[in-house]
C-alpha cells in the first residue's frame, strides 16, 4: 500500500503574513510640516511638480504646452464667435425694427392718399369741374403737320 501523499508549504495561512514579511514593510510615519509659505512659493513648488510629473512620465512637456494652448484658442474662439453672434443679434433686431416702423410709414401715407382721392370728386365740384359724360377719342388718322413747326 502506497502511503498517502501530503503538500507542505511555507506559506503562512490566509490574511496572515510572515513576520519576515512584515519586518522589511514599516509603514511611514507621518508628521507636520510647519512653516510660512508665500503664494508665490506655492506656485513655484506647483511649477516645480508639473515638470518633474512630465519627465517622470513618458509626455514631454510640449505635448502638455500644445495642449493647453489649443484649449486657450479654443476658449478664445467661442468666445469671440458668441460675441459675434450677439452682435449680429442686436443688429438684425434693430433692422427689424425700422422695418415695422417704415412699414407703419407706408401705411400712414397710402391711408392719406386714399383719403385724398376719395375727396377728389367733391374738391373738383367745388372748383366747378363737371364729370366727364361718355369715352373721348382723338382720331390723328387725318392730322398733317404745319409747315412752321421746326424741331
Amino acid at each position: 500500500m502506497e502511503a498517502p501523499r501530503t503538500i507542505s508549504s511555507n506559506a503562512a495561512p490566509a490574511g496572515r503574513r510572515s513576520k519576515s514579511e512584515t519586518a522589511g514593510t514599516t509603514r511611514p510615519e507621518l508628521h507636520v510640516i510647519k512653516g510660512n509659505h508665500t503664494d508665490e512659493s506655492r506656485v513655484r513648488r506647483g511649477f516645480e511638480q508639473l515638470l518633474t510629473w512630465t519627465r517622470t512620465r513618458r509626455t514631454p512637456l510640449l505635448h502638455l504646452v500644445v495642449a493647453v494652448v489649443f484649449l486657450g484658442v479654443c476658449l478664445l474662439g467661442a468666445l469671440t464667435l458668441r460675441t459675434q453672434m450677439v452682435q449680429n443679434s442686436f443688429e438684425a433686431s434693430q433692422i427689424e425694427a425700422n422695418i415695422t416702423r417704415l412699414s407703419q410709414d407706408v401705411e400712414d401715407d397710402q391711408a392719406k392718399l386714399d383719403e385724398l382721392e376719395a375727396s377728389l370728386p367733391d374738391k373738383a365740384e367745388k372748383m366747378g369741374m363737371v364729370p366727364q359724360k361718355g369715352a373721348l377719342t382723338i382720331d390723328l388718322n387725318g392730322y398733317k403737320a404745319s409747315g412752321d413747326d421746326t424741331q
